[in-house]
């Protein structure tokens, strides 16, 4: 990273002349820098910690700052939970980020107020929310990558800043929340080793490609704060990275919150990273580096550094004001004002946002084939839903989700749809090879019907709830079933297992389990064919039994007990695979269309997983096929020659046989709503309208080195091949035309505008995106075959609803910075000369659309950093 000097890890620990902070102009940090006289260090460093205790000479409450709002408020009770971000990344919709972010912090809010300001608040209920994610999906295999907005920056960023002015509200000295941009910077995987990791990336992929979200961030959605990152830039840790966190933000962008470690990243200076040689020297080397706060325990060792001279106490008190500062503006400290006092704590979970959950799920999926138009589906259809993520909870809440009150699964909602008696199940595989899925209702049975029939007591033992319950897949954080205190209660199953057939198989019972803050874990028992296999705690979390049968149903008895902390229930398996399969083709071949529900899921995919199977290890992926399990069940019901509509449930893009099906819909991780939006679309009761916003490549030999950070070959901007289908890409119910291109261009100081006439030519009511990609005039010299070759660059989009018949002029302002490039020293310039731009549905010939000319006159123009 030559374009952001760093000095020597002896340099800033041990430099004497320390800076000075400057003069606080704004009265509220003035008022808690007077504050902050007479405090002790101890005190001080206390309040820069993620669970900073009371201190009543401040008049501060105990306040954990840790809460996340990634696609919905998460992992404190009952929440709306929108599409994961990849999701909400396909809609294309910076207004819809903006409602999106209205509804968590107002339901971040609403949790916070049913409390008094005074409560002990413990982790993931306060108000500063560590969200977005804005890190690039450089690479499809990043296990993380779900928690993105994609692979481009301008979308990235576009979508960043609504979600983010939605978190944090109209007035910043009032914000509802504070919105926390992550990870700063050059962050995607691998996740083994993350703590370690060096990148060090090229000037130009740096200022192209790694940077420029964050600066909009900033400079758009003024995000109140800031993540720095786990791993090391050119060999400074990114937390205490001067060049990057003070120079560059600081000064560059103009950022004046407060900038927040990951968790533990701090510690990781010095235990892994080998930066310095203690914790002293790690809080030292972060406060002088631009981190004002730690997620962690690691500033507990700031006393002493100051004490040692490695940093000053004006440098800390700097930092605490910038991170106190946060909680004074929300209202919550210092005696200041709090405007949204007046949210009730109802206002959580309610009709406008469970239909903004539903708008948001139709939205994000992803039409990406539909040959000879076997979509919609005709009314009275006979449907065989196959598949493992067509009736699983977790796929429909990815991570760092909350608890969805009604989650309808895909099953659910095309039973929902198309009548429960037009609908047939069964599971056909596992997600990938010896990895278990939860238990189907196929293979569970009580009182005539699917499932296990389901007693749930409250802490002295009454009966509250009894009911049958399809599955036992369950997420218990912070909440529990109607009329059941959270914090206690027990529940038994029972029933009978009925294996699909003979064979070896494995049962599993999984609850994950609550790390900070925990009393007790939950105890669990479990009896099959009357041996009893399991009691007491999980350990860590799962127990797996090898288990034989000859398909002959047995007994099976599930006991809970539940003390609040743990954070829900499966029971699952890995069927005998020759049988599952054989029960999934006996099903299809009775139906007239096979909706096969496949994919990925948040047990293969994500941070730090302790998961090894083929083609996942640690989170992430070493292979982007549709895993093999799946693979040949897709072939077999090929094979049945019955249509065959591919649902893909993921986290990101899945190189699969596009002739194994007729159609293929991806429908990410859809949230809450996801069941139901699924059969709105597959029925034709809502037009498809989504876009990918990463590239779904044809196989994993297409990518670079997973660890190689170059963006040459990565990317719709940089690869050079063809893909399977390409970022931007999405079909629709109707015909949309594109005519009548214009633009209007000056010089290369000024923004070019563009306008087309978009006309709606089938006979249902659509939204098109309209793309804008340019190419720019970049000079000979700089195009050489060691850098990444653009092909072309997004420059501007908007969505556009139209009725059948209607037509709309549609202009889209392209800024001077969206139309500049990067050459290999950083440097950003809008350069004068040719430019050629499209402006269609879609990259250039993917879908309907037109090429434009244009030429920008006078001198090269740089941008600023």
């Amino acid at each position: 990273m030559r374009s952001l000097p760093v000095s020597s890890a002896l340099a800033s620990v041990i430099a004497l002349a320390l800076a000075a902070p400057a003069a606080h102009a704004d009265p509220v940090e003035q008022q808690i820098a007077a504050a902050l006289k007479g405090v002790s260090l101890e005190r001080k460093a206390a309040q820069l910690q993620s669970t900073a205790p009371a201190d009543p000479g401040l008049g501060l409450p105990p306040y954990d700052w840790w809460n996340e709002g990634l696609h919905g408020l998460a992992r404190n009770g009952v929440a709306t939970v929108f599409p994961q971000a990849i999701g909400l990344a396909a809609t294309w919709d910076p207004a819809l980020m903006e409602r999106v972010g209205t509804v968590v912090s107002t339901e971040a809010r609403a949790r916070f107020n049913a409390q008094p300001v005074s409560a002990d608040r413990r982790i993931y209920q306060g108000l500063t929310i560590w969200s977005p994610n804005i890190n690039i999906f450089r690479d499809p295999r990043w296990g993380r990558g779900q928690e993105t907005y994609g692979e481009d920056p301008l979308l990235t960023g576009s979508l960043a800043v609504g979600f983010i002015h939605g978190l944090q509200g109209p007035d910043l000295a009032h914000p509802r929340v504070i919105a926390t941009a992550k990870h700063l910077a050059v962050h995607s995987g691998p996740e083994a080793g993350r703590d370690s990791f060096d990148v060090d990336p090229s000037p130009q992929d740096l200022e192209w490609t790694y940077l420029p979200q964050f600066r909009m961030a900033v400079t758009q959605g003024h995000a109140l704060s800031l993540m720095c990152a786990y791993n090391s830039i050119a060999g400074m840790p990114a937390c205490a990275n001067d060049a990057l966190l003070n120079q560059r933000v600081r000064k560059d962008w103009g950022f004046t919150g407060f900038v927040v470690s990951d968790c533990d990243a701090i510690g990781n200076i010095w235990q892994f990273h080998h930066h310095a040689y203690d914790a002293a020297e790690a809080s030292a080397a972060a406060i002088r580096g631009g981190s004002d706060f730690n997620c962690g325990t690691a500033y507990s060792a700031l006393p002493d550094a100051v004490r040692r001279g490695l940093v000053s106490e004006a440098e800390v008190d700097r930092a605490l004001v910038r991170s106190l500062s946060a909680r004074a503006r929300l209202g919550i400290a210092f005696n200041q004002p709090d405007p949204w006092r007046a949210i009730k704590p109802d206002q959580v979970d309610t009709a406008d946002h469970r239909a903004l959950a539903l708008e948001a799920a139709r939205k994000a999926m992803v039409l990406v084939q539909n040959n000879d138009g076997v979509l919609p589906l005709k009314p009275g259809v006979k449907l065989a839903v196959i598949g493992a993520n067509a009736d699983d909870l977790g796929v429909l809440e990815a991570n760092y989700h909350g608890t969805a009150a009604a989650p309808v699964t895909p099953l659910e909602g095309l039973r929902a749809r198309f009548g429960a008696d037009h609908v047939v199940y069964a599971q056909g595989s596992v997600l990938a090879e010896g990895a278990p899925v939860v238990l189907p209702e196929t293979a569970l049975a009580a009182d005539g019907k699917p499932g296990l029939a389901a007693e749930y007591r409250d802490a002295m033992g009454k009966l509250v709830l009894a009911r049958q319950d399809r599955r036992i897949d369950f997420n218990l954080t912070r909440a529990a079933p109607a009329g059941l205190d959270p914090a206690r209660f027990s529940a038994r199953w029972q029933g009978m297992l009925v294996p699909p057939g003979p064979g070896a198989w494995r049962l599993a019972i999984d609850a994950p389990q609550c790390w900070k803050d925990c009393h007790r874990h939950d105890d669990v028992a479990l009896w099959v064919g009357g041996q009893q296999l399991h009691a007491g705690p999980l350990g860590k979390a799962r127990v797996e039994f090898a288990l034989s049968s000859d398909g002959t149903p047995q007994p099976i008895r599930l006991e809970l007990e539940h003390y609040g902390d743990d954070e829900g229930l499966r029971l699952m398996w890995v069927p005998p695979a020759d049988a599952e399969e054989a029960k999934a083709l006996a099903v299809a071949k009775d139906a007239d269309v096979i909706v096969a529900v496949l994919g990925l899921s948040p047990d293969l995919e994500g941070e730090a997983l302790q998961v090894q199977v083929p083609g996942f290890v640690g989170g992430d992926r070493s292979e982007i096929e549709l895993p093999e399990p799946q693979a040949r069940l897709l072939a077999n019901l090929r094979a049945t020659g019955k249509p065959v509509v591919a649902v893909l449930a993921t986290g990101s893009a899945i190189a699969m046989d596009e002739t194994l099906a007729d159609a293929v819909l991806v429908a990410w991780y859809p949230g809450q709503a996801g069941g139901t939006a699924l059969a709105d679309i597959l029925s034709g009761a809502s037009n498809p309208s989504g876009r990918l916003p990463v590239t779904f490549y044809r196989h994993t030999t297409d990518l670079p080195a997973f660890v190689d950070y170059g963006m040459k070959e990565r990317t719709y901007r940089f690869f050079t091949g063809t893909p399977l289908w390409g970022f931007g890409h999405g079909l629709s119910y109707t015909r949309f035309a594109y005519a009548n291109p214009a633009v209007k261009a000056a010089d290369t100081k000024s923004p070019v505008t563009l306008s087309v006439r978009l006309t709606n030519q089938g006979n249902r009511a659509g939204e098109d995106v309209v793309q804008a990609y340019v190419v720019p005039p970049i000079p000979a010299h700089e195009a050489v075959l060691t850098e990444p070759v653009l092909q072309h660059q997004l420059a501007g989009f908007a969505r556009v609803n139209l009725a059948p018949g209607k037509m709309q002029t549609v202009t889209l302002t392209l800024d001077p910075r969206s139309l500049s490039v990067v050459d290999r020293r950083g440097t950003r310039r809008v350069l004068p000369g040719a430019y050629k731009a499209w402006i269609g549905d879609g990259q250039p010939g993917d879908g309907p659309g037109t090429w434009v000319e244009f030429t920008l006159a006078g001198q090269a123009q740089e941008m600023p950093k």
